[in-house]
């Protein structure tokens, strides 16, 4: 992707959170220089991986098939003891995170507002492939039998716990608008604990055309922070 691409993405994620009125913190919102000069206590944020993130999945196609979001809390499997992490996303309508499964994480998916989020969903089978029986999950705490396949709709309010091994893919209902999505999860690994189906790639190639208004997680090496 373009770094262009990136920082307009951002631009407008901004807005939109502006207009659900929900805030990030502070260092969210700063520019490279401002974390420059902001070097003292943000271990945390650089060692977990807080902080902006987007990816197209290798796809070269963003609007099709991305994702943006911001890692507000995370723990560290190596560093600390803090067990649960927390994200907030923009997803487009029909932009696509493609299927996968997370081996140790649960999570719950949260539509915080605007859009509809759709989410496909498949359990999967001893060898790792989606498989064709029926199972259950919990949608605000009440528990649901579902065939494999199944399309969950989540309008605002509505959430959905996605336990180990639940292979799922979302997306925004076209003609609804786009959905702020809430994630609250155990401690998140996006370098070991995702598993695409088929395989994609998690982080994009950036070709650098502009300057970053904002940095990435993957930037945090880059700008050796």
């Amino acid at each position: 992707m373009k770094r262009s691409e990136i920082n307009q993405e951002i631009r407008e994620a901004l807005e939109f959170l502006e207009e659900r009125k929900f805030k990030l913190p502070p260092w969210g919102y700063w520019s490279p220089d401002e974390w420059r000069h902001n070097s003292a206590n943000r271990e945390e944020i650089v060692h977990n991986q807080l902080g902006w993130d987007l990816t197209d999945f290798g796809s070269g196609s963003y609007r099709d098939t991305g994702l943006l979001l911001f890692t507000l809390r995370n723990g560290n499997l190596h560093r600390d003891q803090k067990p649960y992490a927390e994200k907030i996303m923009v997803v487009k309508e029909g932009q696509l995170t493609p299927m996968h499964f997370h081996w140790t994480k649960m999570e719950d998916i949260i539509n915080r507002g605007g859009g509809n989020l759709m989410i496909q969903l498949y359990p999967s089978s001893a060898n790792e492939e989606m498989a064709d029986h029926d199972f259950t999950v919990k949608l605000d705490g009440i528990s649901r039998s579902f065939s494999a396949g199944v399309v969950v709709r989540l309008r605002p309010g509505e959430s959905i716990s996605l336990y180990p091994g639940l292979y799922h893919k979302f997306y925004g209902e076209s003609g609804k608008g786009r959905v702020l999505v809430g994630e609250v999860s155990a401690v998140n690994d996006d370098h070991t604990d995702n598993h695409f189906n088929p395989a994609v790639g998690r982080f994009p190639e950036i070709e650098e055309d502009e300057a970053p208004t904002h940095l990435l997680t993957m930037d945090y090496n880059v700008y050796k922070l």
